[in-house]
């Protein structure tokens, strides 16, 4: 299987969603081969799981006065806060043939990859299912995944920085738990690439980016104009409207 590399690219979280499920129909008419993608957010961002419910999760007014965008997953889990300084963001899409059948093998697979970038920063680290990589025994890397039409879309999150603080005051936390110990609590069940060394983003980007690619038939490459156009598309019909992002 070859592979379709496209390099990190910075987008909001309604094109960064978009785009996924542009790549996911691309992949699934034939039209584009496998690909592994990698983002930033830019604003920050709160995605949440396909099956939430919006108002339940997030403080929207928070969110409003921090300029931070609200999108809804294609995929399950959590409310995640996606910070434009903090993490690096990859989408591998394939066809479902070409990857393992089973959630958690596929999972491992993948995740595989991650603690392969992570060693190539001598960042020991190791997947824990169904979808977890842990670091010196916290969590360093969230994942969902999704299969529709034949097609395996596996997103996750390698958290370079975090802003604990930001997080809870976006995410609905009764406002009695936003104390120190409770950020101190999350703090030790959650690190970050700079608490195993003064890495720059660059830096973990290249080792991603390795990590990811090791071993694989692959090129560099970038979105079809078809790509592109259809992503726009989802974005405003989609990503962006109340009818998707409050439909739970």
């Amino acid at each position: 299987m070859k592979w379709r590399v496209i390099p990190l690219q910075t987008g909001d979280a309604f094109t960064n969603m978009a785009v996924d499920e542009a790549v996911c129909e691309a992949v699934a008419a034939g039209k584009s081969p496998p690909t592994v993608r990698f983002y930033t957010w830019k604003p920050s961002a709160v995605s949440i799981g396909y099956f939430q419910n919006l108002n339940d999760e997030v403080d929207v007014n928070v969110a409003k006065e921090l300029s931070v965008d609200i999108v809804r997953r294609r995929t399950g889990g959590g409310a995640v806060y996606h910070d434009a300084k903090g993490e690096i963001t990859y989408s591998v899409i394939a066809p479902e043939s070409g990857m393992p059948s089973g959630i958690r093998e596929s999972y491992q697979m993948i995740c595989g990859w991650i603690t392969g970038s992570l060693k190539n920063l001598g960042i020991e680290s190791e997947f824990k299912p169904i979808n977890d990589i842990i670091a010196g025994g916290k969590k360093i890397s969230g994942n969902a995944q999704t299969r529709r039409n034949g097609v395996l879309l596996q997103h996750g999150t390698l958290l370079y920085d975090l802003d604990v603080r930001t997080m809870f005051t976006l995410l609905k936390v009764p406002r009695e738990k936003i104390s120190d110990k409770m950020i101190q609590s999350v703090e030790e069940r959650v690190t970050k690439v700079l608490n195993f060394g003064n890495f720059s983003v660059q830096d973990v980007y290249d080792s991603v980016l390795k990590g990811f690619t090791d071993g694989k038939d692959y090129e560099m490459g970038c979105l079809s104009e078809e790509e592109v156009y259809r992503a726009k598309e989802l974005a405003e019909e989609r990503y962006k409207t109340d009818e998707w992002n409050y439909r739970r």
